[in-house]
């Protein structure tokens, strides 16, 4: 599906996402009229979703970062949707997964200290709908955060 201009374009995207198009076309060795051909076929096939940008939540006094392993009570029809519907209403809660498994949802949370993911805690997250059992991990350290692809 992707020939290998595609992959050099991809690849100057990834390592620099903030470039100009006239850069980019210069680095991936192409006009910037191929350029724009080649970006918006990798759009129309689904490739290429956009661009987005990449808040450091540090730099904005969130200190803390946990990640909540929720188990539901699946006797329940809706627990999955209630649950994820209401959790998406928790500005704190960044990432939501669900899993088949012991486990069925994960949810990334953030919080400016531990006295605000405590409040947090008690009067948002514990208040979530059909929670069967719940399990926090305090991050300690990020030791990969890579969104690139091997291309």
């Amino acid at each position: 599906m992707l020939d290998d201009t595609d992959r050099r374009i991809l690849r100057h995207m990834m390592a620099e996402p903030d470039m100009a198009g006239g850069a980019l076309a210069d680095r991936a060795g192409v006009t910037a009229s191929t350029l724009a051909r080649r970006l918006e076929r990798l759009r129309s096939k689904g490739v290429l979703h956009g661009l987005r940008g990449v808040i450091d939540w540090r730099a904005l006094g969130y200190e803390v970062e946990v990640s909540l392993r929720v188990t539901l009570d699946k006797t329940q029809p809706r627990a999955f949707d209630e649950f994820i519907a209401a959790a998406r209403e928790v500005p704190e809660v960044l990432e939501i997964q669900t899993f088949l498994g012991q486990v069925d949802v994960r949810l990334s949370v953030i919080a400016r200290d531990m006295a605000h993911y405590q409040q947090l805690y008690r009067e948002r997250l514990l208040t979530l709908p059909h929670i069967a059992d719940i399990e926090a991990l305090m991050h300690v350290a990020r030791v990969k955060d890579r969104e690139a692809l091997p291309l």
